[in-house]
């Protein structure tokens, strides 16, 4: 298999993270390594750690990165484990980080990883081929509330409770394997039209991809230590592909921007915030006609980017409020 991956939005990325002209990048999404080549190209005295947790791209990586091989290191593991990854190479703190959330064209692309509803292929879509549970183990063992929950939450699927229904019903006669049987039965229940124009099964694999990999809840782990291990000045730059992980990035960002969080009819602040991230993006940055017409998946993609503060983080009390709605009721003084 080969591991062959565009990288969207290269142009604007790269251009934020080497502007801080870092010595130590921290991609925490390796994939193809279309954004880090570009970077260590721009930046001949920067030195790179790329984690992916996707062994074969890892793989393609490599052989990416093989003229700069001197200055980089890779490593498999999930981007929430930065900041132990980060320290076992030696590294107290970095320069930028770069996240490229969700699945990539070559993982899609494989009928046998199982992420593709538009080609057969087994009901896996792990990222991970070590992780133990596969889509298939979700959609076998899981309840019918559990089903819903997934196919709502994370696939925001107006249909979820008939999907989940069908598909409780459906492993009756036998145990859900193929990705094909998947998309027709919820193309049946859904009608050949999906909401907002998708095709129907986009919503419910998507839902189950997350569910494997645990994606949102790496994200919501991961962006705090990442803000922890960027040095003064450092730039954190991530881009997503669809609204619940945006939305975590936004909150976060917006929560670690301000200065005060206290409830608006506060007349005094005392809530003692120190805003550790400026944004750098007011406004997520999104692809053009031209890299659309180029690279359709980029059409949904979305950068955002802030720089660390010369405000200390308290680690004490540094927790998940970044990402709860704290960060919906904060304000700016």
């Amino acid at each position: 298999m080969t591991f062959q991956h565009q990288p969207v939005l290269l142009g604007q990325t790269v251009e934020i993270i080497a502007g801080c002209n870092p010595a130590r990048i921290l991609d925490g999404t390796l994939g193809g390594a279309g954004h880090s080549s570009e970077l260590l190209k721009r930046l001949p005295d920067a030195t790179l750690l790329g984690i992916d947790r996707d062994q074969v791209a890892l793989q393609a990586a490599a052989q990416k990165l093989q003229p700069y091989q001197d200055r980089t290191k890779l490593v498999q593991a999930t981007f929430s484990q930065m900041t132990q990854v980060a320290n076992k190479i030696g590294w107290t703190s970095v320069d930028a980080i770069l996240l490229d959330i969700g699945v990539s064209s070559p993982q899609i692309d494989t009928p046998e990883r199982g992420f593709s509803f538009r080609q057969d292929g087994p009901l896996d879509m792990r990222m991970n081929k070590n992780d133990a549970v596969t889509a298939a183990d979700i959609l076998n063992t899981s309840t019918q509330e559990d089903l819903e929950t997934i196919i709502r939450d994370y696939g925001e699927e107006r249909k979820a409770r008939q999907i989940a229904r069908a598909i409780v019903k459906r492993r009756e006669r036998s145990p859900w394997r193929s990705t094909r049987e998947l998309a027709q039965l919820v193309e049946d229940v859904v009608g050949f039209k999906n909401q907002h124009g998708l095709p129907p099964a986009t919503r419910t694999f998507q839902a189950l991809r997350i569910a494997v990999n645990h994606e949102l809840e790496e994200l919501e782990n991961a962006l705090p230590s990442a803000i922890r291990l960027l040095s003064p000045g450092g730039v954190i730059a991530v881009i997503t592909f669809h609204s619940l992980e945006d939305r975590i990035v936004k909150q976060t960002f917006q929560h670690e921007a301000a200065t005060c969080v206290c409830p608006p009819k506060m007349p005094l602040c005392t809530c003692n915030k120190i805003q550790t991230l400026e944004l750098i993006t007011k406004k997520p940055i999104t692809a053009d006609e031209d890299e659309i017409r180029l690279n359709p998946r980029a059409s949904c993609a979305k950068l955002r980017a802030a720089r660390r503060t010369n405000q200390p983080i308290d680690k004490k009390t540094d927790n998940q409020e970044s990402i709860t709605n704290k960060s919906n009721h904060g304000r700016q003084q």
